[in-house]
């Protein structure tokens, strides 16, 4: 008889059976399973491959009442779940977490800072791991201030705040920022434009009080600045990262100038609306208008042309959060409480692929 069958007409698998199974002592399961204790990557692929195969759960209310803090649980606190490229930073923390044997849960602000309070505010009150906050803020003096205090308060309750995708707080703040080289992909893609030729450029950054945005536009006047090009201020128009915002922006300047000969696009979900949009108006991609993108999603090799883009590791961006917290927590409590925390800046990289030509001659 099998132990998975011993272990079903026994009842539920149990921690002893995954030991068993895994040629390990029940300490070392607990180890795994508690996410608090240093242990090695084959120990912890080990385990959670039996816990799989044994189909077994965690008594969480016996390892509360042996002293235990339960299963670690993660808060991942996104604008909007149906945002493809934060999407993937939640798949990065959960997939993280689950190899830990963590649990994680996904919340969403609607972009309303009222809502993020309360969601930050219940999570402490769930003694949850961590907090982690998914996409750009508001630039506002008062955005940080609440911040601030949201990082303070979850650190004294013994959990801890990580921002992804979004620029550190100021001062000594108990937070870990996980960020991206917003600006150099930009700058690297404006750069790419110019060395086509490109020189008239419509630029799509986002919302102007978004630090996603203003990174992104810093990074584009840093590269026309470079090549000696004025980048005309008619030419940048700002609105929400979404295909109608490029659909219309470019719309607006076909039919009120000035013209144009590339678009440069703050997502690639604004570069589809812009490519929709001048497909409307008989303008071909990139024969007539070139058009880049930020972000390299899925959706920017299923676009025609292909779409020429920055590749922003989302993905992994997760992942390295999840790990910051981990790290944290397997420090011991000097580590777990107090003090500034990391500032981590993954690379970004110009991903070339047809939706880019030089211009036209006259053009």
């Amino acid at each position: 008889m099998s132990q998975r069958k011993a272990s079903d007409d026994a009842g539920r698998a149990t921690i002893r059976d995954v030991a068993q199974r895994a040629g390990v002592s029940v300490a070392s399961v607990s180890r795994v399973l508690s996410g608090n204790y240093p242990v090695s990557d084959e120990l912890r692929r080990r385990v959670m491959k039996v816990v799989r195969d044994l189909d077994y759960v965690t008594n969480a209310h016996a390892r509360s009442l042996a002293g235990g803090g339960g299963t670690p649980t993660v808060a991942i606190l996104i604008n909007n779940i149906t945002g493809a490229a934060f999407a993937h930073v939640a798949q990065g923390v959960e997939g993280a977490a689950s190899l830990r044997g963590w649990l994680s849960l996904v919340g969403t602000t609607g972009d309303d800072p009222e809502r993020e309070l309360s969601l930050v505010n219940l999570m402490r009150q769930q003694a949850v791991a961590a907090v982690i906050l998914l996409g750009g803020a508001y630039d506002f003096d008062e955005y940080q201030l609440r911040m601030a205090r949201f990082a303070r308060s979850l650190d004294a309750a013994g959990s801890h705040l990580v921002l992804v995708g979004r620029p550190p707080l100021q001062g000594d703040v108990p937070a870990t920022t996980v960020d991206y080289d917003n600006e150099g992909g930009a700058y690297a893609m404006a750069s790419h434009l110019l060395s086509a030729g490109h020189r008239r450029v419509l630029v799509l950054p986002g919302h102007a009080e978004l630090t996603t945005a203003q990174g992104r536009l810093t990074g584009a006047r840093r590269a026309f600045e470079a090549y000696g090009v004025p980048l005309d201020p008619k030419l940048v128009r700002h609105g929400s990262y979404d295909y109608a915002y490029g659909y219309n922006a470019v719309g607006d300047a076909l039919r009120h100038g000035p013209d144009f000969t590339a678009v440069l696009a703050g997502t690639d979900v604004v570069a589809a609306g812009a490519m929709r949009a001048l497909g409307a108006a008989g303008r071909r991609v990139p024969e007539d208008v070139s058009v880049v993108g930020y972000d390299d999603i899925p959706l920017a090799s299923h676009l025609t042309p292909q779409l020429t883009t920055v590749h922003v590791p989302y993905e992994e961006m997760g992942r390295v959060a999840l790990r910051a917290v981990a790290d944290r927590r397997e420090g011991g409590a000097d580590r777990r409480k107090g003090g500034a925390g990391e500032h981590l800046v993954l690379g970004t990289h110009v991903v070339v692929r047809q939706s880019v030509q030089p211009p036209r001659r006259g053009d």
